[in-house]
C-alpha cells in the first residue's frame, strides 16, 4: 500500500501519513483490479463495503427505459464510491459503476469500516463531510434532471456557476461533458447554446460565456 497516496483522499484530510499508515495497516482491507470497461458494481447490488478508488478513474451512470445512458459522475483516484450507501437502510449501489480506465480500488468491508471510522475521530468528521457533499451534489443533479427543456436546464447551470453578481463565466465543462451532466444529446446542446447567442441572451468564446441578458435568461428555468 502507497499511503502517500491516501493523503490525497478526502477521508484523510488534515492526518500525518504516519497516522494513515497507523489506521489503515490496523484495518482488514483488500485492493482490486478492474480493466477499462468492466461493470464494478451494477444499480441494485448490496453496498457491503467501503469503496476508494486508489488509481484510475471509475464513473456512476443510469441506464433509462430506452436504453439510453445517462452519467452522474467521473470518479476519479483517492475518491469514494457509493460512501453515502455503505450505512442506512437501503444499502445498494443507486448507479451502475464502470471502470472509465484501468483501475484500482481499495475496499474495507462494512464492519471493518466502522472500527475503523471509531478508530480515528478526524476520520469520522472528514466521513461525514463527504456524505454531506455527495448527498449535496445528488440534490443538484436531481434538479437538472428535473427541469423539463435543455434550455432551461442549460439556463441552471449557467446562473449556479455565474452566482449573484458575475456576469462572465469561465465554463468548467466542454458542451460534451454537459450533455452527459444533463443526459441530452451533445448536438443539442450545441444547439440550445447557437440558439441563446442569437436571441442576445449569452455570448461565448470557447470556454468564456458571458451573460447579455439575466432576466430572459431566468425567465427560461421557469418555461
Amino acid at each position: 500500500m502507497d499511503y502517500q497516496i491516501l493523503l490525497n483522499s478526502p477521508l484523510f484530510t488534515g492526518l500525518t501519513i504516519s497516522e494513515v499508515e497507523l489506521a489503515v495497516s490496523a484495518t482488514p482491507y483488500r485492493i482490486r483490479k478492474y480493466r477499462t470497461g468492466k461493470i464494478i458494481s451494477h444499480s441494485g447490488d448490496p453496498v457491503s463495503s467501503f469503496i476508494l478508488v486508489l488509481d484510475g478513474m471509475v464513473k456512476g451512470e443510469m441506464v433509462d427505459y430506452s436504453g439510453r445512458i445517462i452519467k452522474i459522475e467521473d470518479i476519479p483516484a483517492t475518491r469514494a464510491v457509493a460512501a453515502a450507501f455503505i450505512f442506512g437502510s437501503r444499502n445498494i449501489f443507486p448507479v451502475n459503476v464502470v471502470a472509465v480506465s484501468d483501475c484500482e480500488l481499495l475496499m474495507i468491508d462494512k464492519d471493518d469500516f466502522l472500527r475503523f471510522l471509531k478508530y480515528n475521530e478526524k476520520i469520522l468528521a472528514n466521513f461525514l463531510d463527504m456524505i454531506s457533499n455527495r448527498s449535496q451534489f445528488l440534490s443538484e443533479k436531481i434538479k437538472f434532471l428535473n427541469f423539463k427543456t435543455i434550455r432551461g436546464k442549460l439556463a441552471q447551470y449557467i446562473l449556479q456557476a455565474s452566482g449573484k453578481e458575475k456576469s462572465e463565466i469561465t465554463l468548467l465543462m466542454t458542451q460534451n461533458e454537459m450533455a452527459e451532466y444533463f443526459g441530452v444529446a451533445r448536438p443539442s446542446i450545441a444547439r440550445v447554446v447557437s440558439e441563446m447567442e442569437h436571441e442576445g441572451i449569452i455570448i461565448t468564446k470557447g470556454k468564456h460565456l458571458k451573460i447579455l441578458d439575466i432576466k430572459r435568461l431566468t425567465e427560461l428555468t421557469i418555461e
